[in-house]
């Protein structure tokens, strides 16, 4: 069976920005049939583990017709580190804080601003790439948090697709069927 390709999502607490981001991106794996991708979402710290999304985070969710009820935040676990192939930093004390974390150079080129994605700000510095807590503010900065994760999202499934591919010894353009269709083909 093909492996699957592991990505999280870390900001602070785990119960604003990043489980936006694990949310949205999953919903959009399951919209682009990228069923091997699979997204879960932590915080640097544990001071909410156990507890629920921020409501604010929960009804812009479900105003996006994406349900939130599920999650519960979580502290960030060092084996993440290998057992994940992209970690995903919202701001920048999150990509500092899991750089200084990473136990060697494999784990250092897993971590990305989750913005590097963004065309309107990709070719920038990661300092200019967070998403500061909406956590501090009211709806509207919800709001913002949800259009700039956004703007990500098609980068990150466009990343998650290639890498797929390249896995499956399948890259863009290529003629030559990947092994989940040799198979079709043949039954």
């Amino acid at each position: 069976m093909p492996s699957q390709y592991r990505i999280i999502a870390v900001c602070t607490g785990n119960i604003c920005r990043s489980p936006m981001a694990e949310l949205m991106l999953a919903e959009a794996f399951r919209a682009e049939r990228l069923t091997r991708a699979v997204v879960d979402s932590a915080g640097t710290t544990a001071y909410e583990a156990g507890r629920p999304i921020d409501p604010r985070a929960a009804r812009k969710l479900t105003s996006q017709n994406i349900a939130s009820d599920r999650h519960m935040a979580r502290e960030w676990r060092p084996e993440w580190f290998v057992s994940r192939e992209l970690i995903l930093a919202l701001d920048v004390d999150h990509y500092g804080w899991l750089r200084q974390a990473a136990p060697d150079r494999e784990s250092l080129a897993k971590i990305r601003m989750l913005r590097s994605f963004d065309p309107a700000v990709a070719d920038k510095d990661p300092l200019e790439q967070g998403i500061e807590d909406p956590w501090y503010g009211g709806h509207t900065d919800f709001d913002t948090t949800w259009n700039l994760i956004r703007a990500s999202v098609p980068g990150i499934v466009e990343h998650v697709r290639t890498e797929l591919q390249r896995r499956d010894g399948h890259h863009h353009g290529s003629d030559q069927p990947n092994a989940e269709q040799r198979v079709r083909s043949i039954s």
